[in-house]
């Protein structure tokens, strides 16, 4: 697996570390640039519609105990089906929430934002500090974690020197992220669950690939966050995957272990639309198209620059095939794709950033 740096005390956290996985409302702080001082004003509001607007049936109960592998290769083994689980990213969060055991969840992180009943459970992370002591006050049956380091490897091993099942997901990939709701749901006893869901994804996935699939496919740059430096894709990462699955070339960062992008490099590879995966935090068209350096990029010239909702695009979670969906539309706004059905495009009005 590809090594990510990692950024901390900024939005480049959560949306490098296939991030977004917080919420920009519940921690404006976290943004690159400067975090807005009035509420997030909705430039494009989706339809209420969750994405998943039912439950799957329930499976037939799962016999444990059972063995898993999880994204970074360790074996788990869980004896019973967990009654009390522990979350350590709001995508892992959101995925048992999805596969319908929201009541057995007993620890999530202060970045849980979807749905709203996950804010609910203690916050046993907060920013980025796992505490221990209060996971070991819950005794959980099993933990969620997250890869490269958006859970300290430390803590995990420390958690398993403990005793706890820990589980940890970290996909590169939309595939990956299909693999690890169904890894979830195997684990927590609601494979066929995770099934329904994954076929769900599946089948909307293909909706966008076959809309794309005859368009052109101009050259995009997905900006994660502006200031003190570009952020922007690292070579062979998620959000690269994402930008080609909606129809577009990626401009990305020319190192796989890298997401900071020098202007030069942006210039000449020159993007025909710039996607504001940082909107929430203030970044919006009319600010892009005033910074220094940028007045040659095709982007800025023909005024192709799309805020979106960087969440539901960049979270590993069951509504990711509804971000592909709302990506998809900013680069091709003419397809004959149904519209999101989950999502907000934010768009706070800030001060030109030199």
């Amino acid at each position: 697996m590809t090594s990510r740096p990692f950024f901390a005390a900024s939005a480049v956290l959560t949306l490098v570390l296939i991030g977004c996985q917080a919420s920009p409302a519940a921690t404006p702080t976290q943004g690159p640039t400067l975090a807005p001082t009035a509420s997030p004003t909705p430039a494009i509001t989706a339809s209420p519609t969750p994405a998943i607007t039912a439950s799957p049936a329930p499976s037939a109960p799962a016999e444990f105990p059972i063995n898993v592998v999880d994204s970074e290769g360790a074996s788990v083994t869980i004896e019973a089906e967990p009654q009390s689980i522990v979350s350590l990213t709001p995508a892992n969060t959101e995925i048992v929430f999805a596969l319908g055991a929201g009541d057995r969840l007993t620890g999530g992180t202060d970045f849980d934002d979807y749905p709203p009943e996950a804010a609910a459970a203690p916050d046993v992370v907060v920013q980025v500090a796992v505490l221990i002591e209060q996971i070991v006050q819950i005794e959980p049956d099993l933990i969620l974690a997250g890869g490269n380091n958006f859970t300290p490897p430390d803590d995990v091993q420390r958690l398993r020197d403990l005793g706890f099942p820990v589980i940890v997901t970290y996909p590169e990939t939309v595939d990956e992220v299909l693999a690890d709701i169904e890894l979830v749901g195997s684990a927590i006893g609601a494979a066929d669950e995770a099934a329904a869901i994954v076929a769900g994804m599946e089948e909307r996935i293909a909706e966008v690939s076959d809309a794309v699939a005859g368009l052109s496919r101009p050259v995009v740059f997905y900006e994660i966050g502006y200031l003190p430096d570009i952020y922007g894709p690292a070579d062979d990462s998620f959000t690269a995957d994402m930008v080609d699955l909606a129809g577009g070339e990626p401009v990305t960062t020319g190192d796989p272990v890298s997401y900071v992008i020098p202007l030069e490099r942006l210039v000449d590879l020159d993007p025909e639309i710039i996607v504001l995966g940082d909107a929430a935090y203030g970044v919006c068209p009319d600010g892009v198209a005033e910074r220094a350096g940028w007045d040659e990029i095709s982007a800025v010239v023909d005024e192709a620059i799309v805020p979106v909702d960087d969440i539901i695009i960049t979270r590993p979670a069951p509504r990711l095939a509804e971000g592909l969906a709302a990506l998809a539309l900013a680069i091709h706004p003419d397809a004959e794709i149904a519209p999101p059905t989950a999502g907000t495009a934010y768009c706070v009005e800030s001060a030109a950033i030199p």
